[in-house]
């Protein structure tokens, strides 16, 4: 993994504006409906070079394949794991947050928008015994991340995949006797992805939303004391996932939802970082640029952070199509530079900028570029103040 030794490195979460070709035939394959694999794994090739390419250009140091075969970054797992079924939107997966019941004037406007949306995604189930049965898929992705980064050479490259913690949120266990036990299944399943992808040279990064986003909905019943001993499970049952992977080559990212909304009953930072600074892992990417977390520098400072950890806080917001200007950028990575200094800090997104491809993302393509363009900026500012 490149740290910022010189200056401080840019790099993003996972999910980037698709092409709009790629992204007709995901939401047609999602649907059910059969699809020319030929002429979809065309299109991806020539979007995956693409991209790579937007990224570098817009001056991002560590690049990823912008998530470009995936309808979601955990219901993908519907084409690699058995026993993986789609059911129904509204058939019992998934729980709104716990912030939704504070504003039911917000809950009746997300409710009335998402009545319009023209296509929704149904929900996978897990119905039978979870393997990792099909590694075609992630291979396919491997090897076009492979020619496009040999051929861009871009700083250092990540590829994403789901947490089993974050996978008990989306797939809902229709199979296993108790969510243990279906958390186990998963970690074993998804250990065969997470070490290929290291095995291809790459840095693997983990989405954890699990630790945030779920206390605020299906934990929402839970005491923050209950909900903390279960994001300590999803650790434990991660660790041992990734067990035969070094530490260096791994970041993990954690986040609250990547929603614009209310968040006002979200876990703080302060409650789940020492947990997640149990994980494995190098580094730790955050959102930090969401207005309700923003401040939470100042608690890290307090409570301290493990020298041998890497800090990825998010210095622009996902949901919004405000750009933000470089001086602010600057001055965000200024204040986390107090708290880790600035070689174990890398600038990052709060979030992905597609994180459902099916769903029309709220930030513009043009605006999400232009976002990493003062992330960019932002980030050389800060390196000239921290010298």
């Amino acid at each position: 993994m490149r740290l910022s030794k010189d200056r401080i490195l840019t790099t993003h979460v996972g999910s980037l504006p698709r092409a709009p070709a790629v992204l007709d035939m995901l939401r047609a394959e999602n649907s059910g409906a059969d699809v020319d694999r030929a002429r979809l794994g065309q299109l991806l090739d020539t979007a995956v070079d693409e991209v790579v390419a937007q990224q570098m250009k817009n001056g991002l140091d560590i690049v990823n394949d912008g998530e470009a075969s995936k309808i979601s970054y955990t219901f993908y797992v519907r084409r690699c794991l058995s026993n993986v079924q789609l059911k129904p939107v509204g058939s019992g997966a998934g729980a709104e947050g716990a912030d939704y019941k504070e504003f039911p004037d917000f809950a009746a406007r997300v409710a009335a928008a998402r009545s319009g949306m023209a296509q929704q995604l149904d929900f996978p189930a897990c119905v039978g015994p979870i393997t990792y049965c099909d590694e075609q898929p992630l291979k396919d992705d491997l090897r076009r991340l492979r020619a496009a980064v040999d051929a861009r050479e871009p700083l250092d490259t990540f590829v994403s995949a789901a947490s089993p913690g974050v996978l008990v949120r989306f797939v809902r266990n229709e199979f296993y006797p108790n969510e243990d036990a279906y958390l186990d299944a998963l970690a074993e399943a998804m250990r065969v992805e997470f070490e290929a992808i290291h095995a291809a040279g790459f840095v693997l990064q983990v989405d954890c939303p699990d630790l945030g986003s779920s206390r605020n909905n299906i934990y929402h019943h839970l005491t923050d004391a209950e909900f903390l001993k279960v994001a300590e499970r999803h650790i434990n049952v991660l660790n041992h996932a990734i067990r035969n992977i070094p530490a260096d080559d791994i970041r993990l990212h954690l986040c609250w939802g990547n929603y614009e909304g209310p968040h006002t009953t979200d876990i703080p930072l302060a409650y789940i970082a020492p947990i997640a600074f149990s994980a494995n892992v190098r580094a730790i990417s955050f959102e930090a640029a969401n207005p309700r977390h923003e401040h939470e520098w100042e608690d890290l400072l307090e409570i301290g952070v493990p020298d041998d950890k890497v800090l990825i806080p998010g210095m622009i917001d996902s949901t919004t199509n405000f750009v933000e200007h470089p001086k602010l950028i600057a001055q965000r990575l200024c204040n986390w530079a107090k708290v880790v200094g600035r070689e174990r800090l890398i600038a990052g997104a709060d979030c992905g900028f597609a994180t459902f491809a099916a769903m029309t993302p709220r930030v513009v393509p043009s605006i999400a570029w232009a976002k990493f363009r003062s992330l960019a900026e932002g980030a050389e500012i800060a390196t000239r103040r921290l010298k």
